[in-house]
C-alpha cells in the first residue's frame, strides 16, 4: 500500500507540472501574435510617407482656425516689417490637388515699395526682420525676383517684387495642411481682407 502512495502523488504531480506546462505554451503562443500584430503597427506608423501625414492630419482644424492662422501670421509679417498694406485676400488652397482636401489657409497681399529704396535691399531688411523674429529662411522660389521664403510654427511665407508692377511687392502665406472639411465647390474662392491690415499712407 505505502509503495503505491508515492506513486500515486509523484504522477499527480507530474500531470499537474505538465498542466502548467501546457496552459504555460498556450500563452505564450497566444502572445506571440499579439506582439507581432504590435510590431507591425508601430513599424508602419513610423515608416508612414509624407503623403500619409497629408491625408491623415493628426489634429485637423476648422475653416475659422485656418483661416485665423494664415491672416493672423500675415498681420504680424506686416508689422513686424512695417509693409505698406495695398490690398489682401484670403482663400482655401487645396494642398492635394487643385480641389481636394486637405486645404490650407492662403493670403496674397501686395504692399508698396519705396520708391527711395533699392530692391534687393529691401527685400534682404524685410527677410533679416523676420529672421530676428524667429522666422527660419529656406530656399527662394526662383520664378520671382528678390524673393524670399521663411518658416515658423507651420507657416510658410514668400515676398518677393510683383512680377509686373515693380512698385509692389507680394506677400504670400500659408497656413498648415490640417482643414479636412469639403471645399471642392468653393476652395478657390478668394475673399477681401484689405481691411484688416494697415493701408498705405
Amino acid at each position: 500500500m505505502n509503495s503505491r502512495g508515492p506513486r500515486r502523488d509523484g504522477g499527480l504531480r507530474g500531470k499537474a507540472l505538465r498542466a502548467k506546462q501546457i496552459r504555460a505554451l498556450i500563452a505564450v503562443t497566444l502572445a506571440i501574435p499579439l506582439l507581432l500584430g504590435a510590431l507591425f503597427l508601430l513599424v508602419d506608423r513610423l515608416h508612414s510617407t509624407p503623403a500619409d501625414a497629408l491625408e491623415h492630419p493628426a489634429s485637423p482644424v476648422s475653416d475659422g482656425q485656418s483661416r485665423a492662422q494664415a491672416v493672423e501670421a500675415a498681420q504680424s509679417v506686416v508689422v513686424m516689417t512695417g509693409l505698406q498694406t495695398s490690398s489682401a485676400g484670403y482663400s482655401l488652397m487645396s494642398c492635394k490637388n487643385r480641389d481636394d482636401p486637405p486645404y490650407q489657409g492662403s493670403v496674397y497681399l501686395t504692399f508698396t515699395v519705396p520708391a527711395a529704396a533699392p530692391a534687393d535691399a529691401y527685400f534682404a531688411r524685410i527677410a533679416a526682420t523676420l529672421g530676428e523674429h524667429g522666422w527660419a529662411e529656406g530656399l527662394p522660389p526662383n520664378n520671382h525676383a528678390w524673393a524670399r521664403t521663411l518658416t515658423r510654427d507651420s507657416v510658410t511665407v514668400i515676398v518677393y517684387r510683383h512680377d509686373d508692377e515693380p512698385r509692389l511687392g507680394v506677400l504670400r502665406v500659408y497656413g498648415e495642411c490640417r482643414n479636412m472639411n469639403d471645399h471642392r465647390r468653393d476652395a478657390t474662392t478668394w475673399t477681401d481682407v484689405t481691411d484688416q491690415f494697415p493701408r498705405t499712407r
